[in-house]
């Protein structure tokens, strides 16, 4: 296999996610930043690979492949150990509907093509930014919360780490950097502070791979 192709940007979080899921199959890959910042997602180049602009998009086995879950699908698939969604259709279920809170709920409206509109085109001040961040993920983890914690073991779900906690721990990281208080989710923090100590999502924080 022609080792795998990231582009990437350190503090996206669905990029966070694929290098997490990328650890834990053990999967060697190069990485290529694309400064979301400084617009570079928008780029001609950019765009030939990834018509929406976004990141992360893996190039692997022949394939590019965008969407953070679609990568991480493709690479349960392909790399079938350590599973990161069960078998069981039930488990299964359970687990994607804790992802999917994330990942399409709490996530779309915080990113930063979101933040860019409000500070744009609706004239919203920072404290106005920084409380409309704030808003979405309370509300995201208020549900996350009750809907994990019946299930919970040392993670999430059970007591190996599944694509829920690939999605909790980058959302963990933005709530902490848009000081969100945390004292209501008790799961939450426990199982954030479970996953990140395990060396695939310890290596794949932002603090580690920022250029």
């Amino acid at each position: 296999m022609t080792k795998p192709v990231l582009f990437d940007y350190f503090r996206s979080s669905a990029s966070y996610r694929v290098r997490i899921a990328l650890n834990m199959k053990g999967v060697a890959y190069d990485s290529v930043p694309v400064s979301l910042i400084d617009g570079e997602q928008k780029s001609p180049e950019h765009l030939a690979r990834n018509p929406q602009g976004f990141v992360p998009l893996l190039d692997i086995d022949g394939h590019r492949i965008a969407q953070s879950l679609a990568i991480i699908d493709y690479l349960d698939a392909r790399f079938p150990e350590p599973k990161l969604v069960p078998v069981d259709p039930a488990d299964r279920a359970h687990v994607f509907s804790l992802a999917l809170l994330i990942a399409c709920d709490i996530h779309p409206v915080n990113n930063l093509r979101i933040l860019k509109y409000l500070a744009g085109p609706l004239e919203q001040p920072q404290e106005v930014r920084d409380d409309w961040y704030r808003h979405w993920i309370k509300e995201g983890f208020a549900a996350l919360e009750q809907m994990a914690k019946a299930r919970a073991g040392r993670f999430l779900f059970g007591d190996m780490p599944t694509l829920a906690d690939i999605c909790l721990v980058p959302q963990m990281f933005n709530a902490r950097r848009f000081n969100l208080p945390l004292d209501d989710y008790l799961t939450l923090v426990r199982v954030d502070a479970e996953a990140s100590q395990l060396p695939a999502f310890a290596a794949a924080h932002p603090d580690k791979v920022a250029p």
